[in-house]
């Protein structure tokens, strides 16, 4: 096979389909793709289904994520591999390796905070030798929350303190694979605990600056309403990006919000998440949990079309205020998918900063990623005073 620009690995599942479909309207005049997986005939019928929808066909790659020969082969030929298979601490590891020792782009739709910590400790340093780009994180964990903070910051002053808050909301019904990775996290809180130390302990600190993040339960501060902390990948998304670009300023402080509109929302929402933690904790009601949905269910078409998100970022600093609204439609698949792809397609073809190893969306991509994401129907709007 000849090489690719892009390579999806997961085409044949739900949230792949859909960005397939999406790669396959969106490619530059001239560009290759590939889609990836284990059954060729799966993937020839998603390659038939993109040519009688009139998308650019894709080459067929058979690859495992069990099998790291193919894995290697997979990433020998292609700039950048995006995977939608997960859960990623069960079948990630592979592929976030492949692409390390390669020297190419990875892109993924991962919100296990442990999975990207361990993926940090054991590839940062390979990627950064070989020259690979490992963005995870990029569909609606955690790009709105990274690049709505990096827009805010960019219409504040530079060199002074700057404090942030982000409050999202959002009507939308998550996959069963989106609620299997969340129970099978809420029920490894201590692993999970443990190598973020192990990274916290192995990772440099920007030197002569400060970044922390925080957030206490209570009223809304800037926007009508409550907020309930978020213990998600989100937010150190956010602090990663703040850690790494000077222009977040000599002392960044971020905090991280669902929002709410009623103090009785806020009240049933801690406990019903308190809940879910402690029972996930307990196997067999971890049991009963996660069969309460299959991990191939996704919402219809219809109900993914009444649904939305809004993310509102308020930040101060030098006597400003900058508010970012970043909204959209359906957060878990028809905006993840948009987002994923156009985050591959940014890798691939934009003017980047010469980066490597594992780094986040503002880091890698930026404002380009922010332009493409607006083009295709993604809101960025911010407001100074």
């Amino acid at each position: 096979m000849a090489h690719t620009d892009i390579t999806l690995l997961g085409a044949t599942g739900f949230t792949g389909g859909l960005t397939a479909d999406y790669l396959a309207k969106h490619l530059p005049e001239g560009a290759t793709w590939a889609i990836a997986g284990r059954s060729r005939s799966k993937l020839e019928e998603v390659a038939r289904r993109i040519d009688a929808a009139g998308g650019v066909r894709p080459e067929i790659v058979e690859a495992d994520t069990g099998d790291d020969e193919s894995l290697a082969a997979m990433a020998a030929r292609t700039r950048v591999v995006v995977t939608t298979v997960g859960p990623y601490l069960k079948y990630g590891e592979g592929v976030v390796r492949a692409a390390a020792e390669a020297g190419i782009a990875y892109v993924d739709l991962t919100g296990e905070p442990q999975f990207v910590d361990e993926m940090w400790l054991r590839y940062h340093a390979t990627a950064e030798a070989s020259g690979a780009r490992i963005v995870h994180a990029c569909g609606f964990d955690s790009i709105p929350y990274d690049l709505g903070v990096l827009a805010t910051v960019l219409a504040l002053p530079e060199g002074v303190p700057l404090r942030v808050r982000g409050y999202i909301r959002a009507a939308a019904e998550f996959s069963g694979g989106t609620y299997h990775s969340a129970i099978n996290q809420m029920s490894s809180l201590r692993q999970s605990a443990r190598v973020a130390g192990e990274r916290r302990s192995a990772e440099e600190r920007p030197a002569g600056r400060v970044v922390k993040g925080g957030g206490r339960a209570g009223r809304a501060d800037g926007v009508e309403g409550w907020g309930i902390p978020l213990p998600t990948l989100d937010p150190l998304v956010v602090l990663r990006s703040a850690r790494a670009l000077e222009r977040y300023g000599p002392d960044f402080r971020y905090e991280h919000y669902a929002h709410l509109k009623t103090l009785r929302m806020t009240v049933a929402g801690g406990l019903g998440l308190g809940v879910a933690t402690l029972a996930a904790q307990v196997r067999p009601l971890r049991a009963l949990m996660l069969k309460a949905k299959d991990p191939g269910d996704g919402p219809s078409e219809a109900t993914r079309e009444k649904s939305w998100f809004r993310l509102t970022v308020i930040g101060e600093g030098g006597g400003r205020t900058a508010r970012t609204l970043v909204k959209g439609g359906d957060p878990g698949y028809t905006e993840t998918s948009r987002m994923l792809a156009e985050s591959a397609l940014c890798l691939a073809f934009d003017d980047l900063p010469a980066v490597s190893g594992q780094v986040t969306t503002a880091v890698a991509m930026g404002v380009p990623l922010i332009e493409r994401l607006q083009a295709a129907g993604i809101s960025f709007e911010t407001e100074v005073s």
